[in-house]
């Protein structure tokens, strides 16, 4: 019987890295530019948005805008934000490059999907310092579609037989049912989840992955 390919699919803020200070810094930056745009966004207010797709966070921060503006305003303090990331990185979680490296090394596939724009996960990479880890990613600018079609998408062109995706939140919890993927909540991130409504796979450190997906999956 062939061996199945299995894969890890990860989401990048909150399970990767934190980011959260170096993106508020970037934008606010960036919307001095923008007179229409009177306002400072707190770091609170950034950590909430991260996870949502690019028109959702449009519609969070700028709601006084028009919808064409706003996704105007967005679009600038995006682009900016991925230029100010290759010399300002986010902290990158311990042991995530080794970590990285062992699952590679035991037979796992990685990925990345996110619902970022083009760009971002480049930066992550880039910060990361370690080549060949990642064989494929998306985001949600490639597609303009919703992290469980790109979840679904990307286990397909991949040709995986299995796969588990790694997030922080309950929407990442959402979108790995909606592709027919496993789940494992990184506790340590951002988010949560509704540890009621479902019990799920959890991990307290980047470094405990590998230990759970031996609980998860057999040969």
């Amino acid at each position: 019987m062939a061996k199945k390919k299995r894969g890890i699919l990860l989401d990048v803020d909150g399970t990767l890295w934190n980011a959260v200070d170096v993106i508020t810094d970037s934008w606010n930056e960036r919307l001095k530019e923008f007179p229409d745009v009177d306002r400072v966004i707190t770091p609170d207010q950034m950590q909430k948005c991260l996870g949502k797709t690019m028109f959702e966070i449009a519609d969070m921060l700028f709601p006084f805008l028009e919808v064409e503006r706003r996704r105007e305003v967005l679009d600038a303090a995006m682009r900016f934000e991925v230029e100010y990331m290759k010399s300002h990185p986010g902290r990158i979680y311990p042991q995530v490059a080794g970590t990285l490296r062992s699952l590679r090394d035991a037979g796992w596939h990685l990925y990345i999907v996110s619902n970022c724009q083009k760009g971002y996960i480049e930066d992550f990479l880039m910060a990361l310092g370690v080549d060949g880890l990642i064989e494929d990613h998306l985001c949600f600018e490639d597609t303009l579609q919703d992290k469980g079609s790109n979840i679904r998408l990307c286990v397909e062109r991949n040709g995986l037989d299995e796969a588990v995706y790694v997030g922080d939140t309950a929407g990442d919890l959402a979108a790995s049912r909606k592709a027919g993927c496993g789940f494992i909540y990184a506790g340590y991130g951002f988010g949560d989840i509704d540890a009621g409504k479902e019990q799920v796979p959890q991990i307290e450190s980047f470094s405990q992955l590998p230990g759970c997906l031996d609980e998860l999956f057999t040969e």
